[in-house]
Parts: C-alpha cells; structure tokens; sequence
C-alpha cells in the first residue's frame, strides 16, 4: 500500500505507474480517494475545532456559574450540546471516510522499480542469465509422473477418491526424495546464515490482506467455514505476519528465516497439458526465505535471495534461468520480481520452480511492521521473499535432468546425505 501523502502530491506519478502496469480501469481511484481524503480532512479539522471550542466553553461556563450568571451559563450549554450533536455527526463522517480511503488504497497498485521492463503479461518477461548448460539427452524422457510410477513413487487415483484433484500420494523412493530435498534445502539455508522456522499454518484475515492484494486473496486462499481463519498458500504469509504491528530497533535488523511448510491453494482458471501431474496442485510443501530489512538494504538482498535459489538448483545440477517480470506480470504489492525457471529435457524448454519478490514497504505499510532508529525516530521496514524449493517442481527437474538411459535416476552428491547414502534411484 503507498503513502497517502505521496499519493496527494503525486498523482500523476501514481497513474503513469497503473498505466505502466496494464490497470487502466483504476486510474479513477487515485481521484477518487484524493476527494475522500480530502473531505475525512476536512471533517477532522472541523471536528478538532469543535473539540477546542468544547474545552474552552466549559471553563466559561464554570466561570460564568460563577458568577452567579445562570442564564448566559445555559445559553452557553446549549450551544455546547448543538456542538456535540454534530462532532458526532463528523465523527462517524471521518470514520467511514478514511474506511472508504483504506479499502481503496489497497487496490492501487505499488510503484515499480524503473529497472522493471514494460510489458503486459507474463510473455513479456525478459531473460536475464542462464546457470548451467541445458542438455537434451539421446533418449526419451517420460512424462514425470510415468517415471515415478516406475518407481511405484506416485498413486493420483486414490488420491482422487481421497481429496479429489490436485492431490496426490507420494510413495517409496520419491517421497523419500521429496523429503530429502525439503531438508537440503533445509540445511542449505541455515548454511547461509538464515534462521529455521516453522510457521502457523493458518493465518487470520488481517494478515491475509497485509500480505497480499484482494485479487491474490480471491485465487488462492482456502477459508476456513466459520473461523477468521486461512489455509496459507505459502510460509511467506505466516511469516510476515510473525512481525505484525512491531517496532524492531533497526541494529537488530536484517531479520532472515527460512521456513518450512505445507501449502494450500485454490489455483483458479486453466490449466494447460503441461500443468498435469505434480505441477499445479492444491497442496504442496515448501522451503521459503523472507527478510525484514531496511529500505536502503532491500535491493542487496534481492541479488541475495534469487541467488540462493540458482545456487541449490545448481548444487543439484539442474540448469536454471533467471526471468526479469515484466510490469503487467507483477503483483500489485510487489516493487520487482524474478522467476528461476528449471531446464526440462523432456519439454525442451525452461519452466517456473520460484519466485524472488522486493516488495518495498507495501506489506509492512498495511501490517505496520515499523523499524526505529537510535534516534528514535519510526519509519516503515522493506520485506522480500524467495521460494528456496518446492518439491512438486523441483521433483519435475531433478528426475528429468537426473534421469539415465537405463530407466535409473542419478543423486547428485550434495543429496545422498539425505538418502542413506545412494548415488541413484534403481526402478
């Protein structure tokens, strides 16, 4: 969410920015709550007045009794009580007023960094670098779910009957590998000075829309029936959430977690032949990263955690990209974001396995995740977060890129620790 004041003293900017990102249809939002803020101001200042002019005909009405002048007393109380009638009329005016600004200022979208290229969807996004040497071996690469049912890694069908689509049973060797690649990814980060957490798995409404924009809300989250409860569709909500209304004295920042946890999502509209399988899916698990930091940090982290996501896909030796988003492929809270998209053989093309998000102050605006100086003086943190890994899609790559000709799949040797020691998977 923007600043109000900034939003007062530069519309234009604030438009150019929707207009940048393919949103024309709010461009009448930013007069519209420049007009409401106006009249909630407005009402505060009469209503400041009224509460001066309260005060000061209170002590003269204590003077005028006594004086004995009764009459002039009550004259005096009548118009204190007219007064009253309508602070309480401004009252309730500034109330639903600055509400009215609120729930507008958190559908304009954030402004994007001037590195973030112009374009209107995701097709737009511009390649950044390539880490590894995309390889097409000699031989058919199955289907990822056909080599883990070699494997007897993977039952979709009773998992239909159990929870219906976009679940799935994890079995054997392949749920052992997911597990493996969970505590890597673990340890990977702990290694790189993160701190470990696990998170709630639901979180409550307020955090909900502190985290995200009403559009993401609507896609993705799972409501709990009677609760103020969400399911999180990723740890990055719960664990923003952990610094809700706080002030952090700012030499005891950065704050970096890594977390794990299950994840729900709702994934709504089409899904093309490729989102078969593991690839979209309503319940899956995953190793985040987040820092609380402050704003002049915030880009040196970025470089810092969509790094950390091509060093583990690398130490797996799977070959990765890195995909600038484009301005109309951002979400509304988000300043700048890269995707680490994987190599598939069998595909012979990249696709999506994380995304790394500098999301300014906008999260920390709406969740007043505050920082203070050793002057004492508050001001808002940046937030930014990473997927280190999720299974599903990572599962996807590593058995493609790992798979050899004779139907085994290869273990590189950062993961044999975490699978008793074999160097491959034998069907």
């Amino acid at each position: 969410m923007l600043d109000l004041k900034f939003v007062r003293e530069n519309p234009d900017i604030v438009k150019q920015n929707i207009k940048n990102k393919f949103q024309d249809k709010k461009l009448p939002l930013v007069d519209e709550v420049i007009e409401l803020d106006e009249k909630a101001r407005a009402a505060k200042t009469e209503a400041d007045e009224l509460r001066a002019s309260r005060n000061k005909l209170s002590k003269q009405i204590g003077a005028l009794m006594g004086q004995g002048k009764k009459e002039e007393a009550e004259e005096v109380k009548a118009q204190v009580n007219a007064n009253a009638e309508r602070l309480k009329e401004l009252e309730a005016q500034e109330t639903e007023l600055n509400a009215k600004v609120t729930e507008i200022m958190m559908k304009i979208p954030n402004i994007i960094d001037p590195s973030v290229p112009i374009g209107k969807d995701d097709s737009e996004n511009v390649e950044i670098e390539k880490f590894g040497e995309p390889v097409v071996p000699d031989f058919e690469v199955p289907y990822h779910t056909d080599i883990m049912a070699k494997f007897n890694g993977i039952d979709l069908d009773a998992a239909g009957k159990v929870a219906g689509n976009g679940f799935y049973y994890l079995m054997g060797d392949i749920a052992r590998l997911h597990s493996a690649v969970i505590s890597y990814a673990r340890d990977f980060m702990i290694d790189r000075g993160f701190t470990y957490c696990v998170p709630p798995f639901m979180i409550r409404s307020n955090v909900v829309t502190g985290v995200m924009s009403f559009e993401e809300m609507d896609a993705m989250m799972y409501k709990i029936e009677g609760e103020d409860l969400y399911l999180i569709g990723t740890s990055e909500h719960s664990m923003i959430g952990k610094f809700i209304d706080t002030i952090t004295p700012e030499n005891q920042l950065p704050k970096t977690l890594t977390s794990y946890s299950p994840c729900f999502r709702k994934e709504k509209g089409a899904h093309g032949i490729e989102e078969r399988g593991v690839y979209r899916i309503h319940q899956f698990e995953k190793q985040e990263m987040i820092v609380v930091c402050k704003p002049e940090e915030s880009k040196m982290w970025f470089e810092k955690l969509w790094q950390n996501t091509v060093d583990l896909f690398r130490s797996l030796d799977i070959p990765v990209r890195t995909l600038e988003c484009c301005s109309g492929d951002l979400a509304d809270l988000k300043v700048k974001s890269i995707d680490v998209e994987a190599w598939s053989p069998r595909q012979k093309k990249y696709f999506e396995v994380g995304s790394c998000s500098n999301l300014g102050d906008a999260q920390a605006r709406r969740l007043k995740i505050r920082v203070q100086d050793e002057n004492k003086n508050k001001y808002f943190a940046h937030t930014l977060n990473n997927t280190v890994v999720a299974p599903p899609r990572m599962l996807i790559a590593f058995l493609e890129n790992n798979l050899q000709a004779d139907g085994s799949v290869r273990i590189p040797e950062a993961l044999r620790p975490y699978m008793g020691g074999h160097d491959k998977l034998q069907a």
